[in-house]
């Protein structure tokens, strides 16, 4: 599989720092080309986010630099893919609380990640951070780890309901500020001519589905001077629908 690649990321029109960090990158093995892309959100009410999340990306970077080879030299599995991203959060968690504890602050952040590797990918979440697949639909490949979606897996919530409620940003775990971090993990196949996006909140509040598929979906968005310029067109029409989040977001389009 080979990949197109974009991505955007804006201050918005409120915070005074950018505390969203992403990552891209690929390599080419015997497994041919491998990508990871990794969208982290430092959490916007604690202080140094930015910290959190760049520092968590920093983490996924070496990883892939480093880990990943031995794994796929040893004879690449899921398990073993799983528990290496367990290890990473857990030394990525011990990090951030570590510096926060020594600076005496809270800190922390959401991460998504998403390594495809031949016809498939593997995804991990913690927090509110999402990745969708974009192919003839717009499919949301990861759940929220947040108060309002507990509720509404609970039945004591509706989605209408979930977009007012006053704890809707109320994360359930994230990197740095939790005692305990248990990422959710996801596989799926991949097919050529497919899109994934991975966003922070910020992204998506206010912009919904269908205007994903319209700007986004691989015919729309085929090279990636046209992806960035769509992902731009996104964010500045977050920013007009008065998005007070930092804005950022990752689009990989699959080829042959």
């Amino acid at each position: 599989m080979n990949f197109i690649t974009a991505a955007y990321t804006d201050i918005g029109i409120k915070k005074s720092t950018n505390q969203d960090s992403l990552l891209i990158q690929q390599a080419e093995t015997d497994y041919g080309t491998v990508l990871l892309s990794v969208m982290c959100d430092g959490m916007g009410g604690l202080a140094k986010g930015e910290v959190a999340s760049a520092c968590v990306i920093r983490m996924f970077s070496s990883w892939f630099q480093n880990e990943l080879p031995q794994l796929l030299y040893s004879g690449f599995k899921q398990e073993t893919l799983r528990q290496s991203w367990d290890n990473l959060i857990f030394r990525a968690c011990s990090a951030v609380k570590g510096y926060g504890e020594r600076c005496g602050i809270s800190l922390g952040t959401t991460c998504a990640a998403l390594l495809i590797i031949g016809d498939a990918y593997y995804i991990l979440n913690v927090g509110d951070s999402r990745i969708y697949l974009i192919s003839d639909d717009v499919y949301q490949l990861t759940k929220d780890q947040t108060y309002v979606q507990r509720e509404m897996d609970a039945n004591r919530m509706t989605y209408e309901q979930s977009l007012v409620d006053p704890q809707r940003s109320v994360l359930l775990q994230c990197i740095g500020a939790s005692n305990v971090v248990e990422p959710d993990y996801y596989v799926g196949s991949v097919m050529p001519e497919q899109s994934f996006l991975l966003c922070c909140d910020g992204f998506r509040h206010v912009v919904d589905p269908a205007e994903f598929y319209q700007y986004l979906n691989p015919s729309a968005a085929k090279d990636k001077e046209t992806m960035r310029e769509n992902l731009q067109y996104l964010t500045e029409l977050n920013k007009q629908r008065q998005e007070t989040d930092n804005i950022s977001a990752a689009l990989i389009r699959t080829c042959r």
